[in-house]
C-alpha cells in the first residue's frame, strides 16, 4: 500500500500552514515537512515561533507525538502518532530496524554506483556514535559550468538509506565521501552552496525524506508512504538536466 504527497512541482513557495498531510488514519498523521520548519522547540533556536509539532497539533485539532525527527533544512515525510502506545509500536521497529527510510539528495561530483559507510558521528551530547548509511546513484549530470579550476561542474542525484539515526549521519557521511550536498551548511562545500546562490538564487539544502516503509498498527501490512520533492528540488533537478 502506498501514499502519495500532492504535486508540488507547480508551487513557487510552500507555506507552513496549513502543513501539507499526506497520510492520517486513526493511530497516525504524516506531513511533508517544508525545508526551514523545526520538529519542535529547542532551545538553539529561540528566535523561531513556528514548529511542526505544534502547527499540525493545532490544525487537526489533537494531540501528537513525533515518532522521528528532521533536521530543520530537510525537506520530507514526518510521521506523528495519534496517542503514546502507537508512539512506542513505530519507534520499536526504528529501534528494531524494520523500518526502511529513504532520502534523496543533490551531490557534488559524480557519485559511485553503490555505497556503504560505516563511519562513527558525534551525537548532540558530544559522544562518538556508530553510524551506517547505504547509498545508490540514481543518475549523474556535467554541465557547461566553471568553478576554479574545473571549466565544467559535475553532480550526482543520490538515494541514501539510513540504518541509523544519528544527528546530521546522511549530510555528515556524504561530506566524508567528498560529495557534500548542495546548499548544506556547514557540512557542505562553501564554493558550490555560493555558486548555487549566485547562478540560480538557491538557498535551500538539497536533501528530502523520500519515504518510510512500516507497519502501521492493526492492519499488520508494510505500507509505503511517501512525499513529493519541494518545488525547489524539482527545479533545480530540471537546472542541472538531473533525471
Amino acid at each position: 500500500m502506498k501514499h502519495y504527497s500532492k504535486d508540488w512541482n507547480s508551487l513557487k513557495k510552500q507555506s507552513f500552514s496549513p502543513l501539507e498531510i499526506i497520510y492520517k488514519d486513526e493511530f497516525l498523521v504524516a506531513i511533508n515537512k517544508p525545508h526551514g520548519l523545526l520538529t519542535h522547540r529547542t532551545s538553539i533556536a529561540v528566535e523561531t515561533d513556528e514548529f511542526a509539532l505544534q502547527l499540525l497539533r493545532d490544525q487537526i485539532g489533537q494531540k501528537v507525538y513525533p515518532i522521528h525527527r528532521l533536521d530543520r533544512k530537510t525537506s520530507g515525510i514526518l510521521l506523528f502518532a495519534l496517542n503514546p502506545v502507537t508512539n512506542r509500536y513505530v519507534q520499536d521497529q526504528i529501534r528494531n530496524h524494520t523500518v526502511i527510510k529513504s532520502y534523496i539528495a543533490i551531490v557534488r561530483g559524480f557519485f559511485p554506483d553503490k555505497v556503504e559507510v560505516d563511519y562513527p558521528v558525534i551525537n548532540a551530547r558530544g559522544k562518538l556514535k556508530d553510524a551506517s548509511t547505504a547509498f545508490k546513484c540514481i543518475g549523474r549530470t556535467e554541465i557547461d559550468v566553471a568553478l576554479g579550476k574545473h571549466q565544467t561542474s559535475r553532480y550526482s542525484l543520490i538515494e541514501a538509506f539510513p540504518k541509523t539515526g544519528r544527528m546530521h549521519q546522511i549530510r555528515r557521511h556524504l561530506n566524508h565521501l567528498r560529495h557534500p550536498i548542495i546548499g548544506d551548511r556547514p557540512h557542505g562545500c562553501s564554493k558550490q552552496n555560493r555558486l548555487f546562490k549566485e547562478k540560480w538564487n538557491m538557498t535551500t539544502m538539497m536533501l528530502h525524506a523520500k519515504s518510510f516503509e512500516f507497519m502501521p498498527p492493526i492492519s499488520q501490512k508494510r505500507t509505503i508512504i511517501e512525499a513529493n520533492c519541494s518545488f525547489e528540488f524539482v527545479r533545480m533537478k530540471k537546472e542541472l538536466n538531473l533525471s
